[in-house]
């Protein structure tokens, strides 16, 4: 077996009003795989993935990253290893130009502008965005700002990528494009989507979570082809 590259233990999570939102979760994904997150709304796949970076703070459990331990005093360093895509694209792209957008977070690392450089050239090439450096994201359609939030992670050089419902509010031939890019791009990738398309042929692992629990864990196919399984857990 590869090795670890997310390692989640006993995580758990309740919000303020106290709604528990993650109920002991377990979870390891290795290098190099595409993992679907699969669940119905409020099944804790987005709260999860807002913990992986620190944003949300667990109330018990642990989250290692490239085999660094999430804690207060390191939650900067594992946001280079670790890039979160958010559902909005327009929550990562906010500069006057697509060059800015995808130079942000290099930038806030010191990164020399030359490596910059370079840095926005590979991801907007490797998104198939390569000519769009001074395009404003107001002005791409709705598969190429997915394509651009994709790019700004890219550009920090992450070693796994998670992505929060990546095909959302596309048509089918963006999803389809969006699905090729996944399978195009070496990083490690958790991939929280409610697109069971998307997860039959861009992901070779499924999870499957329900109510703030992992209830589910196999081969893609194997599960989705399970109908009382995906009834169960409000995916059919």
């Amino acid at each position: 077996m590869a090795d670890a590259v997310i390692e989640i233990q006993g995580l758990e999570f309740a919000y303020p009003d106290g709604r528990k939102a993650l109920l002991g979760v377990d979870l390891t994904v290795h290098t190099g795989e595409r993992v679907a997150l699969l669940g119905a709304n409020g099944a804790g796949k987005s709260t999860l993935l807002l913990q992986l970076i620190g944003i949300l703070k667990s109330q018990k459990g642990s989250i290692r990253v490239c085999g660094l331990e999430l804690t207060r005093k390191n939650v900067r360093d594992l946001r280079r290893k670790l890039g979160l895509v958010f559902q909005i694209p327009d929550d990562q792209l906010f500069c006057t130009s697509l060059y800015d957008d995808v130079a942000f977070g290099p930038r806030n690392l010191g990164v020399p502008e030359k490596e910059v450089t370079s840095r926005v050239q590979k991801a907007l090439r490797d998104v198939g965005l390569a000519g769009f450096e001074d395009r404003m994201a107001f002005h791409l359609s709705p598969g190429e700002k997915k394509r651009a939030s994709i790019a700004t992670v890219l550009s920090m050089n992450a070693e796994c990528l998670a992505l929060d419902e990546p095909t959302s509010m596309l048509d089918p031939r963006a999803r389809r494009e969006i699905g090729e890019l996944l399978k195009s791009l070496s990083q490690t990738q958790l991939i929280v989507t409610h697109d069971l398309d998307l997860a039959r042929n861009a992901c070779t692992r499924a999870v499957i979570m329900d109510a703030g629990r992992v209830v589910a864990d196999g081969v893609v196919a194997e599960l989705l082809d399970d109908k009382a399984l995906l009834e169960r857990h409000g995916l059919a």
